[in-house]
């Protein structure tokens, strides 16, 4: 007699869990676009000759862009919803200035290839973190740990410039970063179950917004990495 209504129960959950994961993807890809299209204009407008001889407005722009992130994590339950977004806007454009030195490095070409090569990495490892059956807590953990590794490495290497030292972080980045898109997928489902039954409630919006950065920085840092490693270079 209880059949029925675990089984309706169940469909709502699922219905909530796919309009959940739907909207971080949505605001996901909105954010990448935004990046991706002011990266190359800004590559090709003559912003870029002022930002390539004024390391100083750089370092603020990147400065910017962490006090947008951390802003964003640590009082998101606090700030309204249309304030989440701002931010998460604001961040990701402020992304693709800093990011648009990347056209000068790398050919156009490579960087269309690195980019479908890491779209298609990471929807193996979104679909493998969301169909899983495996618990990837532990790989999360695991994975955190070789970040902060990464950071310290890249750290040193700023001052010794070792280059076999920069490849060797460039594979250990790429392992790291798919371990987390997985695990950060697979945490997509147990949040849009905390989450209120109405979706379009600003807590929502505030939930896929972070849902959203955390899988957006993990593509960035994805993409990074396979740039580095098959980007090769203008020369």
């Amino acid at each position: 007699m209880q059949t029925a209504p675990l089984q309706v129960s169940q469909t709502q959950a699922q219905v909530r869990v796919n309009a959940f994961i739907r909207s971080v993807y949505n605001w996901m890809a909105g954010g990448l676009a935004i990046t991706g299209f002011l990266a190359y204009y800004v590559a090709h407008s003559s912003f870029a000759a002022v930002l390539k001889n004024s390391p100083g407005l750089l370092l603020v722009l990147i400065i910017a862009e962490l006090a947008l992130v951390f802003s964003l994590a640590a009082r998101v339950q606090k700030m309204k919803a249309s304030t989440a977004t701002s931010l998460f806007v604001g961040y990701a454009a402020l992304n693709g200035v800093t990011l648009s030195g990347i056209f000068h490095v790398y050919t156009d070409s490579a960087i269309t290839s690195t980019f479908f090569i890491c779209a298609a990495t990471f929807l193996a490892c979104s679909v493998y973190g969301m169909t899983t059956k495996r618990d990837l807590t532990g790989v999360g953990g695991f994975m955190t740990m070789g970040l902060i590794g990464i950071i310290i490495a890249s750290l040193v290497n700023m001052f010794l410039n070792i280059q076999g030292l920069s490849v060797i972080i460039s594979y250990i980045g790429v392992i790291v970063f798919i371990g987390l898109t997985a695990y950060d997928t697979q945490k997509l489902k147990h949040m849009a179950l905390s989450q209120p039954a109405n979706v379009s409630s600003g807590v929502v919006r505030k939930g896929a917004i972070m849902g959203a950065l955390t899988l957006y920085l993990d593509f960035i840092n994805l993409f990074l990495f396979l740039l580095r490693i098959f980007g090769g270079g203008r020369d």
